[in-house]
């Protein structure tokens, strides 16, 4: 009877601990997004004057519509960032789908060395590329353009490739052999057997590329400074000056761009939750 006492006790002790763990965890990551629509929703002298993690009183939107109007205008960013986002996601999910399924199934002359070489480009550090990638856009015509903020990155990306890769190569060849039995292609297959089977990879491709060029803030500013094709990233940088840091202003900012990204994530989370087990499986 001792034995099972003591043992209940350990096990609550350290279910507890798990528990407590896990809280800190949320914590953490919460956290600053909580400070981030704190600070949002303050007056520019209570923020100054107050403790950072002081509640809000009296809460105020001022922030917010001062983001709509006057000479912010931050609904240009919104839509140049969703333009760009929505370039990029179809340029990269259609060709890396594509190029993930040549080297998955398909028999050519050199293609693990092609693709073993496309990917060791993962190891290049981003900011190497950007000085070669600016000195071709400009020359190409395309500073200051849509453009020019896109085509350098709306292909197929190694990670992409690589994550569908891994997952077309696990599909059972019995599937594929029956299919091209009856007849299906090769564009047939990717498009009725294969895709199908690995709608939960898609998705989360889906979410990581959107996360990924909804945040980018290095190349849109270089190649593309002037205030008409700012995207979201770039204004609410520029919201921060020299002489002011408008820090309510640049919280008010975050927190719209926060809101697409939670709502996709809420959108598409039972889909990466099925992904995470199938690869777990696999």
């Amino acid at each position: 009877m001792a034995k099972n006492h003591s043992k209940s006790r350990a096990t609550w002790a350290a279910n507890a601990l798990t528990y407590l763990m896990l809280i800190a965890s949320v914590l953490m990551v919460i956290g600053p997004f909580l400070l981030s629509v704190m600070t949002a929703v303050k007056t520019p002298r209570q923020f100054a004057t107050e403790p950072p993690l002081t509640p809000p009183n009296p809460m105020t939107f001022d922030n917010f519509t001062q983001l709509f109007s006057g000479s912010h205008n931050f609904v240009v960013p919104i839509a140049v960032t969703a333009q760009v986002v929505a370039v990029m996601v179809i340029g990269q999910m259609f060709s890396s789908i594509l190029a993930a399924y040549a080297f998955a199934t398909l028999e050519f002359p050199g293609r693990d060395a092609l693709f073993w070489v496309y990917l060791a480009t993962l190891m290049v550090p981003a900011v190497v590329t950007i000085i070669p990638l600016y000195v071709m856009v400009t020359q190409a015509g395309m500073k200051n353009t849509f453009w020019g903020i896109v085509v350098p990155f709306m292909f197929g990306s190694p990670y992409a490739i690589f994550l569908l890769r891994e997952n077309f190569r696990s599909m059972p060849t019995e599937i594929m052999d029956a299919a091209r039995i009856d007849g299906a292609g090769i564009l047939r297959r990717l498009w009725c057997i294969m895709l199908p089977m690995n709608k939960p990879i898609l998705a989360t491709l889906l979410l990581i590329t959107v996360v990924s060029h909804w945040n980018n803030f290095m190349w849109p500013k270089v190649i593309a400074p002037k205030r008409e094709w700012n995207v979201l990233t770039v204004a609410t940088a520029s919201l921060q000056t020299q002489y002011s840091s408008n820090w309510t202003l640049v919280m008010a900012a975050t927190t719209i761009a926060l809101l697409p990204l939670i709502i996709l994530f809420l959108i598409f989370q039972r889909q990466i939750t099925r992904s995470i087990g199938l690869s777990g499986l696999r």
